[in-house]
């Protein structure tokens, strides 16, 4: 038995927290409802008819499978899965995110059996000969590319797209669309998503593009039903909503919470107002009615974090045999990664049994909050609204302070697809009867817009592909301009256009023709001909085709760098400063930079770049093209990693949160990787990319343990 460390008892609260306590109650109606909770009666496992029906529809065409999450769909793909397998064949699983790829590799090595699974992440690659791979979809369009250049067939015999709705994210659902399109049809083609509104419409244009059958398998039904709930600021539970209208529409609020708010003078400043409530009281109420464990979904980083401050007086109701195996479980996890034995929020997992878990966390230390929770060692996460993705995260009840979440660029209304993704982890499938949605109003809760969020018809995704350089190169790599515009004529932008244009529908801005991805297309192709990297029969030059190989965000700056030997490609610690420079999406406070911090052969690599790419970046611009603003402090930060810095003080001279310095390293890491793919061009630069590779992905940037 590891031996116990000697945490910290508790933290204070914050000074303004001062509120009147919530005193727990429930309205008289709820008391029927509260009786259902509880586990369900263990059963031998018997697959919903929507599983069944799914793996039937494979033996046909491709399948479509749309249903609410935590219902069941990894089954499907398992079972699709185990029939290539046990038959001699191949299959490609692909996911969006890494931290979703990670668990799928360990859960499916359970079920295969480690030798039969390889993985791709950009971070790892192991085993990559293996019958069954697991990787992030970027990774499948990148091979389906290098597919198309060697005029070969993709290696797979089944590919799975896991949470394809991704088709309609607007920063990445290119690559599912480019995947889909590019995907030789012999391949079948299983999809899993949440619920859409337009999954005919996917369908039909999959059928059209790949000729061959494709079925949609809806699941309308959770697997655990869902009460929404309100939390009167006085610490009253009543029921969100009133029976559903009989003529299948929504729901009318609860007329006590239509009392109140009528009594407020603005709805969206009611209850609790613009600070969070408290949190310990808060879960006090929870767990009285038996609401734990629960997820509250928050509207920052800050929040999150501010949210365990206000859990300060929050007292813990458990069995003994459960503290002491949180408290095990917290050790044995540090142990695997010792930077993390310092964090301050430590005492919150151990004495209070509560988390926050948000992206300016490292990965390491979010695996461990998982695990947790997981493992139902937990009471409560607050979370931002990206956990809902792409995380197994289960609890009893999820609970909403804001009515918006953040886009990266600005705070936009939940839409129906992401409540429901939401409210899918409220209720865990095998350990519980019923889930609960509880709307605590405030300053950022529309609690009108969410109790029509309840029964909302899911939301349609629409096609969000555009035309950058790194597809143009690739593309030319292997079809002439004609070709490439035959491919752009089977874009689900242009299906949704013309079918829209059938029907004499309002375009939406978002659906571009194919008429306006040609242009687009036309558009880089002149530029890519005017600087040298196609030639006037439409061939790429040999600048050209090294350059396809960078499918990073701004692959002809890069491109243009090496050739003009502007890189420091014999030194891996300048080479990866730069790149980081390239990765860094934001705004950095360049005035407080310390000259000591910045040594001579950094700043003058760094001007170099800057200044021998300014023209370069003034013609894209002109020609209306973005080119990125090359700032010094992440190009300082990863320089002093990658030369050896420990990790606090290398975060002493980032301005931000510690898992964006992360995020920044693995991007660049990620950047780096395709630098070294440029061995037969550039040998120094890739060996020297190689190397740094291999000093930044180091603890705590890359997490040491794993859920087990």
């Amino acid at each position: 038995m590891a031996e116990k460390r000697p945490y910290p008892k508790k933290r204070r609260g914050p000074a303004k927290a001062k509120r009147q306590p919530l005193k727990a109650g429930s309205d008289a109606k709820l008391k029927k409802v509260f009786a259902e909770i509880g586990r369900p009666e263990k059963r031998p496992f018997k697959p919903d008819p929507f599983q069944t029906q799914a793996l039937k529809a494979m033996d046909k065409g491709d399948c479509l499978v749309t249903a609410p999450t935590g219902s069941g769909k990894t089954w499907i793909a398992v079972e699709a899965i185990r029939k290539i397998f046990d038959a001699g064949g191949r299959a490609w699983y692909a996911s969006p995110l890494k931290a979703l790829t990670n668990s799928k590799y360990c859960e499916f090595a359970e079920i295969f059996g480690a030798d039969n699974l390889g993985i791709l992440t950009g971070d790892r690659k192991e085993n990559t000969d293996a019958p069954i791979i697991v990787g992030t979809t970027e990774i499948l369009r990148n091979q389906l590319y290098d597919a198309m250049h060697r005029g070969e067939d993709l290696g797979t015999d089944l590919v799975v797209l896991d949470e394809a709705h991704f088709l309609g994210d607007e920063n990445r659902g290119v690559v599912w669309e480019e995947t889909m399109i590019y995907l030789p049809a012999r391949i079948p083609l299983l999809m899993l998503s949440a619920t859409v509104g337009n999954a005919g419409q996917i369908a039909a244009w999959l059928e059209s593009i790949r000729g061959r059958k494709c079925l949609v398998v809806e699941e309308k039904k959770r697997p655990v039903p869902l009460y929404p709930l309100f939390l009167h600021p006085s610490g009253t539970l009543f029921p969100l909503l009133d029976k559903k209208d009989k003529k299948g529409g929504g729901a009318r609020l609860y007329k006590k919470v239509l009392q109140f708010l009528k009594n407020t003078n603005n709805a969206r400043r009611g209850g609790f107002g613009a600070s969070l409530p408290k949190m310990g009281d808060v879960l006090a109420v929870f767990r009285k009615y038996n609401l734990l464990p629960a997820i509250f979904f928050l509207k920052s980083r800050a929040d999150c974090d501010n949210a365990l401050l206000l859990c300060a007086d929050y007292k813990v109701t458990e069995d003994p045999e459960r503290k002491a195996g949180r408290r095990q479980r917290v050790t044995e996890l540090i142990e695997k990664a010792p930077h993390l034995a310092d964090h301050k929020q430590v005492p919150d997992l151990v004495h209070k049994a509560v988390a926050a878990h948000h992206s300016g966390q490292l990965p390491a230390w979010k695996l461990v909050i998982e695990t947790l929770m997981t493992e139902g060692y937990l009471d409560a996460v607050f979370a931002t609204s990206t956990v809902a993705a792409g995380v197994n995260f289960p609890a009893r009840t999820i609970a909403f302070l804001n009515s918006d979440r953040f886009n990266g660029r600005e705070f936009i209304s939940l839409n129906p697809t992401e409540f429901h993704q939401m409210t899918g982890r409220a209720g865990r499938r095998g350990m519980d009867n019923i889930g609960f949605a509880v709307v605590i109003p405030g300053r950022f809760m529309d609690t009108r817009y969410v109790g029509r969020l309840v029964y909302a018809q899911p939301t349609d995704v629409d096609s969000q592909i555009q035309i950058n350089f790194s597809m143009t190169l690739n593309l030319l790599l292997s079809h002439s301009p004609k070709q490439v515009r035959e491919l752009l004529d089977k874009s689900f932008a242009n299906f949704q256009f013309q079918s829209r244009r059938k029907k004499k529908k309002k375009q939406t801005g978002s659906i571009r023709d194919m008429d306006h991805l040609w242009a687009e297309f036309v558009r880089h192709l002149d530029f890519l001909k005017q600087k040298d990297y196609v030639a006037e029969d439409n061939r790429l030059t040999e600048d050209g085709i090294w350059a396809s190989q960078l499918r990073i965000d701004h692959p002809l700056m890069v491109a243009e760098g090496f050739r003009q030997n502007l890189f420091p490609q014999s030194d891996p610690a300048l080479l990866a400063a730069i790149m980081a420079a390239f990765v860094n999406e934001r705004e950095t406070d360049e005035d407080s930079i310390h000259p000591k911090d910045v040594p001579e052969a950094l700043e003058e690599a760094y001007l170099g770049i800057r200044e021998g790419l300014r023209p370069f970046a003034k013609e894209m611009i002109a020609k209306g093209f973005t080119a990125p603003f090359l700032f010094m402090r992440p190009a300082m930060t990863v320089y002093h990693w990658t030369a050896g810095r420990d990790w606090e003080s290398v975060l002493a001279l980032w301005d931000s949160a510690e898992g964006d310095l992360a995020m920044l390293i693995m991007r660049t890491a990620d950047n780096l990787r395709h630098i070294r793919n440029l061995k037969t061009v550039f040998p120094e630069a890739a060996q020297s990319a190689k190397t740094a590779m291999e000093q930044i992905l180091r603890d705590p940037v890359v997490p040491a343990l794993e859920a087990e």
